[in-house]
């Protein structure tokens, strides 16, 4: 390999090394505090509810695909901007202008991190993130549905189920729950009401049910308007929610691409969502590589200074606050018309071809390059 072209091997790889790692520092530690914020909803079950802290990161770790799938975009510009600025600063894009290093091979480095970044977005969006949160809500829904009942506070009203509320005084040492007071109005017809001295939980094929221990049930007779008082020695109560019986619903954001972009759904009104859902899967990614473009013409067009320069980073980040808005609304109105499909798909590409011509434009007019100038200052 000739000298100069092992000496732009070595700058794209020095390049490519700083982006990356930079990327790869911005988007661990950004998504590790989102996961912090996030998790806080879920501490309760630890601290008041005695789950395990396996149980609380596994369950709180199957969102952190989604985090990353998110702000990958965005960190992708932040680091390419401020990787970019950096060296300028430090007048390291200087030298590598003054041997001659063209737009295109200054950039050449970024674009390849962006390139990247959209592979990863779209093993992210098309296959971990929908896996990932499918799991979620398994865990979720058997959370709810199966262990709900044992997350019983002392001295609280806790509404186990729409239209299931328990009351429990105290938990003794062995798990005896003692001063037991379920309200049950899952049938409208036999809203009853049961007080007990004594209860413990059991965990059935069905669900949670709880035993109830010298108590009465109190009940109205709708036809008679009488209160009907039965007192038991031992009965036996099912806790779960009977409206979650059956398999769980999918959500969108845990089905496959083609389930998106083909649903059959029982609610009609669904389906433009779940189109539209489909569409960003397959756009997102996409904005990782625009983004990265939106911020080399940030950094590398216009004036050159040996210095750098504050305004064009400066507008290349209002210019990446109304992409994001843009791509919110573009994905709000899809969702409710999908006639407005071709937005996301325009937001997606359109900053991204705008970008590149604006970067390699004048390189394809063959215009002269800007070179380095190099003026002597005046002793201090």
């Amino acid at each position: 390999m000739p000298r100069s072209g092992s000496l732009i091997y070595r700058l794209d790889r020095y390049l490519f090394r700083q982006i990356c790692l930079a990327l790869l520092a911005v988007t661990g530690g950004l998504t590790a505090l989102i996961w912090l914020t996030q998790s806080l909803r879920f501490v309760e079950l630890v601290v008041d509810h005695g789950l395990s802290l396996s149980f609380f990161l596994e369950m709180t770790g199957m969102l952190v695909p989604s985090f990353v799938a998110v702000i990958l975009p965005i960190t992708t510009f932040v680091v390419i901007a401020f990787t970019y600025h950096r060296l300028a600063g430090d007048r390291e894009l200087t030298v590598m202008r003054s041997v001659g290093l063209s737009p295109w091979g200054l950039a050449r480095p970024a674009i390849a991190v962006a390139v990247l970044a959209t592979l990863v977005g779209y093993l992210l969006s098309l296959w971990i993130v929908p896996a990932s949160m499918a799991a979620f809500h398994d865990l979720q829904w058997e959370l709810r549905n199966r262990i709900a009942a044992f997350l019983l506070q002392d001295g609280v009203f806790t509404q186990i189920a729409p239209g299931l509320t328990v009351y429990v005084r105290s938990r003794d040492p062995d798990g005896t729950l003692q001063g037991v007071m379920i309200d049950d109005a899952r049938k409208p017809d036999a809203h009853s009401t049961l007080f007990a001295e004594r209860g413990r939980l059991i965990q059935s094929g069905s669900g949670p049910q709880v035993v109830l221990s010298d108590g009465s049930r109190q009940e109205i007779d709708f036809k008679t308007g009488r209160l009907n008082v039965l007192t038991f020695r031992e009965n036996v109560l099912d806790l779960t929610d009977d409206s979650h019986r059956s398999a769980r619903e999918p959500d969108s954001s845990e089905v496959s691409l083609h389930a998106l972009l083909d649903p059959h759904l029982g609610n009609p009104r669904d389906v433009p969502r779940w189109i539209a859902e489909g569409h960003k899967r397959l756009t997102a990614p996409l904005t990782a590589l625009s983004y990265g473009l939106v911020a080399l013409v940030a950094v590398l067009t216009g004036p050159f200074k040996r210095h750098g320069s504050v305004a064009r980073p400066f507008a290349g980040v209002l210019v990446m606050i109304g992409l994001i808005a843009a791509q919110l609304i573009a994905g709000d109105l899809a969702a409710r018309d999908n006639r407005a499909l071709f937005l996301l798909w325009v937001e997606a590409i359109l900053p991204g071809l705008v970008c590149a011509w604006l970067l390699f434009a004048p390189m394809l007019r063959s215009e002269p390059l800007p070179r380095a100038e190099f003026r002597a200052e005046p002793a201090r």
